[in-house]
């Protein structure tokens, strides 16, 4: 690739929703830097381009000299990293608020000519989730050093690797009963794919301010859960899970956590039980994936794609129902 050709550097590309922004990009054309934390736990990066195009470097947000030389010669700043429970020093301000605030800031005095940032929908400084409250932080972190910055506000969002409707179908190879949290929140679920969609869409057209991004349809958890389990073709008996027993045990899942020093996450925190009681789906009036010129892909087209590995006969389901109609 030549130097001439535009550089990207994409701080988190590894992960869930990077790597598909990190394809997108290197298709397009683009010399696409991917900084994380272990870059030899990113080397399928490099696959998304031809030699030379997409290389994986160390960086951590929370550290001021390896983000600096992660943005260096960027022409455009990509910060796709978050996380969505704490553990050990990955804490939501640390991550969130600090991090997102430091690649603003380095971006302006490093002439960066575009900065996009992932948040999430519902973000709120007034939220009594910390989650949402460092998310809303967050962006005002980045405006406030990069005033022109893109704001991209996904809903929860599905794909191959999500740990979200993954979480759910794995869930029920184990259990005859299916205890649903927030069954009646609602929710616009957002193909991973389409938010890389965005992503380039937003560059390539140089926009500016927030965007609330939401898929077609808005679902309750629990018509989520009947979804998946519609999917994977399992009949699991679903319970619907009070917030307050929730809640409580949550609190000692996290009692839990702390005294293992933060070193693994808890099945579920009270943050998550917090966040569970907020809708999250697209507000009325404001800039969504139509100003994008994006048009969201709906979940039947995308969910048997990758969980039909949980049905009762994986992969070969189908020939198997098929062959129970055979005579003998």
């Amino acid at each position: 690739m030549s130097n001439a050709t535009p550089l990207v550097t994409i701080f988190g590309g590894s992960g869930f929703i990077g790597r598909y922004v990190a394809n997108r990009m290197a298709q397009s054309g683009w010399r696409v830097r991917v900084a994380v934390r272990r870059p030899n736990e990113a080397m399928h990066v490099k696959t998304y381009g031809i030699v030379g195009q997409v290389e994986p470097i160390l960086a951590n947000i929370r550290d001021e000299d390896s983000t600096r030389k992660a943005i260096a010669g960027a022409d455009v700043v990509i910060n796709c990293v978050g996380i969505f429970f704490e553990v050990a020093k990955q804490k939501f301000d640390a991550v969130h608020v600090d991090g997102a605030a430091r690649i603003a800031r380095i971006a302006t005095e490093e002439g960066v000519k575009q900065l996009v940032h992932l948040s999430s929908l519902g973000a709120n400084s007034e939220s009594n989730s910390e989650y949402l409250q460092s998310k809303a932080e967050g962006e005002q972190a980045v405006l406030t050093s990069f005033p022109s910055a893109t704001i991209l506000r996904p809903s929860a969002v599905f794909g191959t690797e999500d740990k979200f409707l993954n979480r759910i179908a794995g869930f029920s190879l184990i259990t005859p009963v299916m205890p649903v949290i927030g069954a009646q929140t609602k929710f616009q679920p957002v193909f991973v794919g389409d938010v890389a969609k965005a992503v380039e869409a937003a560059i390539a057209n140089t926009a500016t301010g927030t965007f609330e991004l939401g898929g077609p349809e808005v679902k309750t958890m629990r018509e989520l859960t009947e979804i998946t389990m519609d999917v994977v073709h399992r009949k699991r008996f679903l319970v619907n899970a009070p917030f307050w027993i929730v809640g409580i045990k949550a609190w000692f899942f996290d009692m839990g956590a702390a005294m293992l020093g933060g070193l693994f996450p808890a099945l579920i925190t009270r943050d998550q039980v917090k966040f569970l009681r907020h809708d999250n789906i697209v507000a009325d009036g404001v800039k969504t994936f139509a100003d994008l010129g994006v048009t969201p892909t709906a979940m039947e087209a995308v969910l048997e794609d990758y969980l039909y590995c949980y049905r009762p006969n994986g992969q070969y389901t189908a020939i198997t129902d098929s062959g129970k109609n055979l005579k003998a």
